[in-house]
């Protein structure tokens, strides 16, 4: 089979599962990383041939992904803050909305003179926690989770993006814990904040491969992090030091106003698609 025929057939085959759109970047994905074909090179040479041992690893990756598996996970990497990170099953894929969150804290500590301290609570892959150190590689950074998997993926990416950030094993919502850390500047967490009862109602990809752990919440308690995160930054903050989080679209203004009960500023950020994803305190 030429490498033309077997990109269409690739193709064809992902749109059971992937629109049009979806399933050309994914074919471009896997092509180019895993059989080392871009587009352009079908275009040129559509009558190369592939080698047996690429057509079984070509095989194998579509058959993962036509049971929903997300490609970043099949491939297992992403892209993030135009860095490289490892994602597998330990950590929740990185977000467009999560890079925003990120981006609003290096753009506001880019000029600071003094070393900023940052926490990232629940680091998962450690995409916020890297690429906040790769961008502004003055500030100290510590990364906690409850999942030592997720912390050895963390780990690995801060080596792969040579950065030095500290990976802690850590429940947050166990409160005896939190006299062994310190006060900090920046708080930042994209916290659990999805209600069970919306399982049902997501994506099979996500539902079926991403850690839940890291996804939802009990339906009685929505804020839960929230709740705990504010309590935590009124004694870990220094003065005017501010806490970014991400948030459900349905609760932002309702974790809005649960900070303001105790924050002297307390704002609510839209997304690139206009909805409220983001919540910034300063205590």
């Amino acid at each position: 089979m030429t490498g033309k025929q077997l990109y269409r057939n690739f193709l064809v085959e992902l749109q059971s599962v992937y629109d049009l759109n979806e399933a050309t970047a994914i074919t471009d994905w896997v092509f180019e990383n895993i059989a080392h074909i871009r587009k352009t090179d079908l275009i040129k040479n559509p009558m190369q041939q592939i080698p047996v041992p690429v057509l079984q690893k070509l095989a194998a990756k579509q058959e993962e992904l036509l049971q929903h598996k997300p490609v970043q996970y099949v491939m297992g990497n992403t892209t993030f803050y135009n860095l490289q990170f490892q994602v597998n099953d330990t950590v929740l894929i990185p977000r467009p909305e999560t890079e925003e969150l990120t981006h609003l804290i290096v753009n506001s500590y880019r000029f600071e003179q003094k070393q900023v301290s940052v926490l990232d609570i629940g680091t998962g892959s450690g995409c916020i926690a890297v690429a906040i150190k790769k961008n502004l590689p003055s500030t100290k950074v510590i990364a906690l989770d409850i999942s030592e998997g997720a912390l050895e993926t963390a780990r690995a990416n801060a080596i792969t993006n040579k950065t030095n950030i500290q990976c802690t094993l850590f429940d947050f919502l166990d409160e005896s814990r939190w006299p062994e850390l310190m006060l900090f500047d920046v708080i930042v967490s994209n916290p659990p904040y999805i209600p069970a009862n919306e399982k049902n109602n997501m994506a099979q990809n996500v539902v079926n491969y991403e850690p839940h752990t890291a996804l939802f919440v009990p339906d009685n308690q929505p804020l839960l992090f929230y709740e705990k995160i504010a309590k935590f930054g009124k004694s870990h903050l220094n003065y005017n030091g501010k806490i970014f989080l991400e948030t459900h679209e349905d609760y932002s203004q309702q974790v809005a106003q649960l900070f303001a009960q105790q924050y002297q500023q307390v704002l609510v950020k839209k997304d690139m698609f206009g909805k409220e994803r983001m919540v910034i305190a300063t205590l």
